[in-house]
């Protein structure tokens, strides 16, 4: 008898967990954004994104900005540019991310894209 006591307070304590919540799982950790080692990128307009990296695989305007996407076998870089008064846009802020979506340094990226042959 003490047995299915015990046996059903187990089963009642179980019911109340909530329902569909997953245990919690190790994550990657956070990459800090530095703009160490970007010296090369930021400010760049699209003439110098292309001496850098080669023909861009993406570009996306949306009003005044623009998005000029770049990839290769180790990462996806993504240049956001924008237009400073009468100025063309030049780079103002970057995003990177591995093929698969992981997070990667910045700085990483853009010496891995530098390297590629002829922009592919």
């Amino acid at each position: 008898m003490k047995t299915v006591a015990v046996l059903g307070l187990a089963l009642l304590a179980g019911a109340c967990a909530a329902p569909g919540v997953a245990p919690p799982t190790a994550s990657k950790p956070v990459i800090p954004y530095t703009s160490a080692g970007l010296e090369r990128v930021i400010g760049q307009n699209e003439a110098g994104l292309v001496t850098l990296f080669g023909k861009p695989d993406a570009d996306i305007r949306e009003g005044p900005a623009r998005k000029l996407q770049f990839a290769g076998p180790i990462c996806v870089l993504d240049a956001y540019l924008y237009p400073d008064g009468s100025q063309p846009p030049r780079v103002t802020y970057l995003d990177a991310r591995e093929p698969d979506g992981s997070s990667i340094d910045r700085a990483s990226c853009v010496a891995a894209l530098t390297r590629r042959d002829g922009g592919k």
